[in-house]
């Protein structure tokens, strides 16, 4: 039955045309994504940085059922 429905289909190939279909938000999207990206790295590095590679030490926290 579809045989039938789709034997004279030729597919046709559509040309984006900025023009008529739209504009430019993805590069927009590329760019902001890009600049979050790099954004991000230097707020990983400050931080690397600012703790300077200090390991912390925490004491065990106490609880009442602790045995004394």
């Amino acid at each position: 039955m579809s045989d039938d429905l789709f034997k004279d289909y030729v597919p046709e190939i559509l040309e984006y045309d900025p023009e008529v279909d739209g504009s430019d938000e993805h590069k927009i999207r590329d760019e902001h994504l890009s600049t979050k990206e790099s954004l991000l790295e230097q707020i990983r590095k400050k931080k690397a940085a600012a703790k300077k590679n200090q390991t912390t030490f925490r004491q065990n926290i106490r609880t009442e059922n602790e045995i004394k």
